[in-house]
């Protein structure tokens, strides 16, 4: 096995793990009592993190898109574009 194929394989697994944890805390929460914890602030948290997250996420996105409108430099016209003068091959 190469590098990239371990290194997928364990980001594969590790994404299988946290997903079955995130929906067992959301819809079954009785299974944190083996660490004494209530079930309705971690259900609670459960979601507000990955929202939290995702929010967060799509305004850097936004933000990104803007800092890159805003320092990239304008295009030439269209106007200046076709009034250049054209070479003729000899």
């Amino acid at each position: 096995m190469s590098k990239d194929q371990v290194i997928g394989g364990a980001i594969l697994v590790l994404c299988v793990a946290i997903a079955l944890i995130y929906v067992l805390t959301l819809f079954f929460p009785s299974w944190l009592s083996i660490i004494n914890s209530s079930g309705g602030a971690v259900q609670f948290w459960a979601v507000a993190i990955p929202v939290f997250v995702a929010f967060v996420g799509i305004l850097m996105i936004g933000a990104w898109i803007g800092w890159t409108m805003a320092t990239t430099p304008a295009p030439k016209p269209i106007e200046e574009i076709t009034t250049e003068p054209e070479t003729k091959k000899d």
